[in-house]
């Protein structure tokens, strides 16, 4: 379905029921698919919605407008038009980002944060040079494979992932692509994140080239109050692909643990 938010158009999918709802974001180059497996393993359980961010998916792809305030007030649009009373974000990546920006602003109804493979609030630590380069990773096939194999998921995907990762990144709007290495990743919203005071709880893969678990002890956690870092062995920057069924499990139980009293009795056997 799409719903109007900030005046466009974004692409949304809900499924399952339940309290409490969880919201996915997804990374820069990806898609609300990027989340299939995961919600796969919690749709039973609880109301998922997945958000195609603006510039990417299905969703409008504008010229402008990709500032991390744009992302998140897109986001709440659809929280808001959706009348979500409690809710859980997921982010990654780029998702993450957004996902802590948005939690910063304290929102009502918001219950915790889940940061997958988040990128820091801290600006982007990368040269110029190299965040120019970064926006010809998605232009042709063989570069997003390229991407794939030697930064985001060196352990590899199964080929029908491989092909949604192509799929969905040749399908960026060209603002979209170049906006996060060049200007939205360098934003510095440290002194945002540390007004967050939902539970939060971070997901890393031990083999993350892209945001790995040393930059998230440094830049992250200790500026997000309450975050607690779980580690995922032999998973690289596409965590969601790689290993859904873990992140699935962690999510169910933050989920459980910060409002025992909405999540269902029949959930306790789980899946």
């Amino acid at each position: 379905m799409f719903i109007r938010s900030n005046g466009i158009d974004l692409h949304v999918q809900q499924r399952g029921a339940g309290l409490p709802a969880l919201v996915f974001l997804h990374y820069w180059g990806g898609s609300s698919r990027t989340w299939h497996h995961v919600i796969d393993d919690l749709d039973d359980e609880f109301r998922t919605i997945a958000i195609d961010h603006r510039g990417w998916g299905k969703s409008d792809k504008p010229e402008s407008g990709y500032a991390l305030a744009d992302l998140a007030a897109d986001a709440m649009g659809v929280i808001t038009e959706m009348a979500l009373q409690r809710y859980i974000l997921v982010g990654h990546s780029m998702g993450g980002k957004v996902a802590q920006r948005i939690a910063a602003q304290r929102p009502a109804g918001l219950k915790g944060l889940v940061l997958v493979a988040p990128s820091p609030p801290s600006p982007l630590g990368l040269p110029e040079e190299v965040r120019r380069g970064m926006v010809s990773a998605y232009a042709t096939r063989e570069s997003i494979i390229a991407t794939v194999e030697q930064v985001l998921a060196p352990n590899g995907l199964c080929d029908a992932d491989l092909e949604m990762v192509i799929e969905d990144s040749l399908r960026g709007a060209p603002a979209a692509i170049a906006a996060w290495p060049l200007a939205t990743s360098q934003e510095d919203i440290t002194a945002l994140a540390s007004r967050i005071e939902v539970p939060t709880i971070v997901i890393s893969g031990e083999d993350d080239r892209v945001d790995p678990p040393a930059i998230l002890r440094r830049e992250l956690l200790p500026r997000v109050p309450q975050a607690q870092l779980h580690l995922l062995a032999g998973v690289g920057h596409l965590s969601p692909l790689e290993a859904p069924g873990a992140i699935a499990d962690l999510v169910r139980t933050f989920a459980r643990a910060v409002m025992p009293d909405l999540t269902a009795p029949a959930s306790t056997t789980g899946r």
